[in-house]
């Protein structure tokens, strides 16, 4: 076990927490967003100030790295690059739609064995980034944008339950309404529920590249621009 500082801004919310053997130690969050810019230094200031003065050694930031907003992503990973820079730490990265996972998975609500899990973000219009997921977080469908229609997952519904959630599955409960559909309500992606994931890559040793790692979005960029553009 660890201490990890934890940043999430990947939608209007901004949150950071911060996690030592695996217990939350610091939590702030800002629901009234997109305040990113102003609130993330606000917060990591107060998140490495209480670390310090209780004598504890940072090992590791992890950031949630998309999909989801531009802005927000940018200003999280930068935050995130300078601290593992400054303080010579390990970054984590872990993706947006598996922090969305966590609560649902945590829940009191037991899910069936062969449930299945589809975290949305909203990309605008009838468009979400979505990726499907059983119960341990193994990928059945990739991450991907994806336009939703009454025929969206069908194929999947037709065999077992989905459970849809995130800012971007609200707009879609009229179009899916197959019976074995189920939206859980007011979920989002936050710093206190980035624990697990980021423990667990902490001790697989999965760290990103401080200098080179980029979030999702610029990768998917990057992939399909001419070099001679970048």
């Amino acid at each position: 076990m660890s201490c990890i500082l934890h940043i999430e801004t990947s939608t209007n919310v901004c949150s950071v927490a911060v996690s030592n053997e695996g217990i939350c130690i610091f939590n702030k969050e800002d629901h009234s967003g997109p305040n990113h810019a102003i609130s993330l230094g606000v917060y990591v200031d107060e998140a490495l100030s209480f670390i310090d003065n209780h004598a504890v050694h940072l090992d590791a930031v992890a950031v949630s790295c998309g999909p989801g907003s531009y802005t927000g992503l940018r200003i999280g990973v930068s935050m995130a690059k300078g601290l593992c820079y400054g303080r010579n730490i390990k970054l984590i990265a872990l993706p947006t739609l598996e922090v969305l996972s966590v609560p649902v998975l945590l829940s009191e609500e037991e899910l069936p064995e062969n449930a299945l899990l589809c975290p949305m973000i909203d990309a605008r219009r009838m468009e979400v980034y979505a990726g499907i997921y059983d119960r341990s977080l193994k990928e059945i469908s990739p991450i991907k944008a994806k336009i939703i229609d009454s025929d969206s997952y069908k194929d999947l519904l037709d065999k077992q339950p989905i459970y849809f959630f995130g800012n971007g599955a609200s707009k879609c409960e009229d179009k899916i309404c197959h019976p074995n559909a189920h939206f859980v309500k007011d979920i989002e992606p936050l710093a206190k529920n980035m624990f697990p994931l980021a423990e667990k890559k902490m001790a697989q040793s999965k760290f990103e590249d401080v200098a080179y790692f980029v979030p999702f979005y610029l990768k998917d960029f990057i992939a399909t621009k001419p070099k001679k553009l970048l």
